[in-house]
């Protein structure tokens, strides 16, 4: 309908219904960082993908603490908050939980969204050890949902060109995978304790918060991996806990450094540590296979470093900048011009695309999106690494 004083037209109820889009109802246990970067993606997915499989619709957030919940729902968008996450699995207009929560509260909500009927997105890691993360990964098959554990580095266009080169054999037999993820956050002996510095809590520290991520794209790029031998390392033993005003011993890892055999005969190292002034979220892993390299920095996401072996005029043989922005290059058909770059956050956006893909169309989420059943098996390679670091000795990384 025409406004006849400024020419305006206006979108008419049948306008807005022509498209027939369903919506799915979406229930978010967390309300901090991840329950943030999350419900971002949950917004902005439908006008990127437009037109969606279905229109997410934000119902429940869920948190602790309530002044800070009630908050977050309205700066967020929610229609309603709780401190019960089990609201949310009860809840009939909620088809999606997603589980943004630390680490000891991945497995119950999760269990029990399954035997709910519900389809989860789950934080990484899956689990604090692999036989929570089985107990997970069982549930959702048994209950046949959709099922994602969020390594959202996966979805980032220019590894998912990597991935695209390896399974179509440019790059040959794979020799090499090497991983570095390296931050600096808890260097300073002040920094106080938190729930990523007590075993209980998370599993292990920088193994299970940065190391699960490099594993995962090791496993993503060069296939499952065999065996590993690791050392690990804490360098502050202790830390003051400023709720009972008193010093606690730090029971995880602050750094891990392993050697990783893959089942294809590949070699690999990974480091992770928590402990490297100057390194903000420095991920960066790289490739030396039979007819070239690759590698990849978090910190220039957009960019693909590749390099061919036998490649004319030799006088400018080397490694080339590919900008993964083209339209023809993964998700950029969605995305801006070439050139103008996407961000981390937006790697959650093809997460939660992914997962309506995969709801509304029953599209598969395997090989590019790692499911529970990648999350169990990073768990067990997890669990092998602190193994070998504890005896001193090789371990085999057993999958059941």
């Amino acid at each position: 309908m025409r406004d006849k004083k400024v020419g305006f037209v206006a979108m008419t109820a049948e306008d807005k219904a022509a498209d027939n889009i369903p919506k799915i109802g979406i229930g978010m246990i967390g309300q901090a960082f991840m329950g943030k970067a999350h419900s971002n993606a949950w917004k902005k997915m439908p006008y990127i993908f437009w037109p969606p499989a279905a229109i997410p619709e934000l119902v429940t957030i869920c948190g602790v603490n309530e002044e800070a919940l009630k908050e977050s729902a309205r700066r967020y968008g929610y229609k309603r908050y709780s401190t019960n996450w089990k609201d949310l699995i009860n809840d009939d207009e909620i088809g999606i939980i997603d589980n943004g929560t630390p680490n000891y509260l991945h497995a119950e909500p999760s269990i029990e969204a399954a035997k709910a009927g519900k389809h989860i997105i789950c934080e990484k890691p899956l689990a604090r050890d692999a036989k929570e993360a089985k107990e997970m990964r069982d549930a959702v098959k048994k209950a046949g949902v959709k099922n994602i554990c969020c390594f959202n580095y996966r979805v980032v266009p220019a590894v998912v060109l990597a991935k695209n080169l390896i399974m179509d054999e440019k790059l040959g037999k794979i020799f090499h995978f090497r991983a570095r993820y390296l931050q600096e956050w808890i260097t300073d002996p002040e920094f106080p304790i938190m729930w990523r510095l007590k075993k209980e809590l998370c599993g292990s520290g920088a193994l299970g918060d940065l190391g699960s991520h490099i594993i995962d794209l090791g496993r993503f790029l060069c296939g499952e991996i065999k065996s590993v031998m690791a050392t690990t390392a804490t360098f502050i033993k202790e830390r003051y806990n400023v709720q009972t005003k008193t010093k606690e011993k730090v029971d995880v890892d602050d750094a891990i450094a392993s050697v990783v055999e893959f089942e294809n005969g590949a070699i690999g190292t990974i480091e992770a540590s928590r402990f490297c002034p100057g390194r903000k979220n420095y991920n960066t892993i790289e490739i030396n296979a039979e007819n070239g390299s690759i590698w990849w920095d978090l910190e220039n996401m957009n960019n693909l470093w590749v390099f061919w072996r036998g490649e004319e005029p030799i006088e400018t043989q080397g490694f080339h900048c590919i900008n993964v922005t083209e339209s023809y290059h993964p998700y950029y058909d969605k995305w801006w011009p070439h050139g103008h770059i996407i961000g981390w956050e937006n790697t959650f956006v093809h997460i939660v695309y992914n997962m309506i893909e995969a709801v509304m169309k029953n599209k598969p989420l395997e090989p590019y999106i790692a499911t529970f059943e990648d999350g169990y098996r990073n768990n067990v390679i997890c669990d092998a690494i602190a193994e070998s670091s504890e005896t001193g000795k090789k371990v085999l990384c057993k999958f059941n």
